[in-house]
């Protein structure tokens, strides 16, 4: 895959925002790896190397995204960012006014296509009504109408046509389930999450306890490769047929936590305990254990001893605590050529591989 149809060197340039993130992180080196020259956009700058310029802006100040974005001409944009907010409403003036802010930067410009990342909340609702009301039959296809409430993954999509209506690129949106990937200090990182827990739970000499439901223990589910991702907004903003399309995007596998569980422990080296009557929210069994974290990080020589930089229990609480199945079709997806897949299993070991490499965890 190719940006504009041509090759490393052609003066095109990528933008990716949200950059430091689980999916921005995955899509710079996507990027990087097919040779691209990338602008890579969030609050605070990452780590130097070739082929990465890092821009830095307040995402919800339009004064400071216009500064910033003055001087640059990109020819692809992809969108990852987003900023939680304690209301929906508040979620929707925000992460939509991210979006227009950003695009209305780039209007005048050679902008060829723009990729936003969105979510399954698409289908199962925001935070505040999240799996509370009537919802599509599993799997989720694209093509199901939006759900009686107000979303912001609704209000970004619908700045995203706007814009490309006005400024005339091509748009794509992909949906992804729960992403697994690299980063550190993420909102929502189920694996950095799980990593935390099985290490906690190793050093204390406690159970890798299933936080979630009967529902999810039991149930099949699927899961996003950060990888995959990139690859597949990549796919999306250089093939013709994907063009002003939304799509699902997970990892083309199924599985069910009952079996997914005793592998993760087994990796870490701990005993498991499954679904056992009620959930046991993370939010609750670790609280607290901020010291404890830290003195583990000492021992051990760790990059990151803020336990609250490495782990997102209420996220990981909020995806396996549902009581309903949730599994994604990507049929529209190959039906337009994209083939990516990824093992699920393979993706959390990799991911734990890597953080074991980086010093996070040991």
């Amino acid at each position: 895959m190719t940006i504009g149809g041509g090759t490393a060197g052609n003066g095109r340039t990528a933008l990716v925002v949200g950059a430091t993130g689980i999916a921005g992180s995955a899509l710079v080196d996507t990027l990087v790896g097919q040779g691209l020259e990338v602008l890579a956009l969030s609050r605070r700058s990452g780590a130097e190397r070739p082929g990465v310029r890092w821009l830095s802006a307040d995402l919800t100040s339009a004064a400071s995204l216009a500064a910033v974005l003055g001087p640059e001409n990109p020819s692809h944009v992809y969108f990852t960012a987003w900023s939680r907010r304690d209301t929906e409403e508040e979620n929707i003036a925000v992460n939509a006014g991210m979006v227009r802010d950003l695009l209305a930067a780039l209007r005048g410009k050679e902008v060829a296509h723009v990729a936003l990342m969105t979510g399954l909340k698409h289908y199962l609702g925001p935070f505040e009504a999240y799996a509370a009301g009537e919802m599509p039959d599993t799997p989720f296809h694209e093509e199901e109408p939006r759900l009686p409430v107000r979303n912001f993954y609704y209000a970004q999509e619908d700045e995203l046509w706007a814009a490309a209506a006005q400024q005339g690129f091509t748009w794509s949106v992909h949906r992804a389930h729960t992403v697994i990937g690299h980063a550190v200090g993420n909102a929502m990182n189920m694996g950095l999450t799980l990593a935390t827990q099985a290490t906690l739970c190793r050093e204390s000499g406690e159970p890798f306890v299933f936080p979630g439901s009967e529902t999810q223990w039991n149930g099949l589910t699927d899961m996003t490769d950060a990888g995959l991702l990139a690859e597949h907004m990549l796919w999306a903003s250089t093939t013709p047929e994907a063009a002003n399309e939304a799509f699902n995007i997970v990892n083309g596998d199924v599985f069910r936590w009952r079996w997914m569980w005793p592998k993760l422990a087994a990796y870490f080296g701990v005993e498991w305990e499954g679904y056992q009557g009620q959930p046991r929210p993370l939010e609750l069994s670790m609280a607290g254990r901020e010291d404890e974290w830290r003195q583990l990080a000492a021992k051990y020589n760790l990059s990151e001893p803020e336990l609250d930089r490495v782990a997102s229990w209420w996220h990981t609480d909020g995806d396996l605590g549902r009581g309903i199945e949730v599994v994604t079709d990507m049929g529209k997806s190959r039906d337009a050529g994209f083939t990516g897949y990824r093992r699920t299993l393979d993706s959390f070991t990799a991911l734990f591989d890597r953080y074991r490499a980086e010093n996070l965890i040991p």
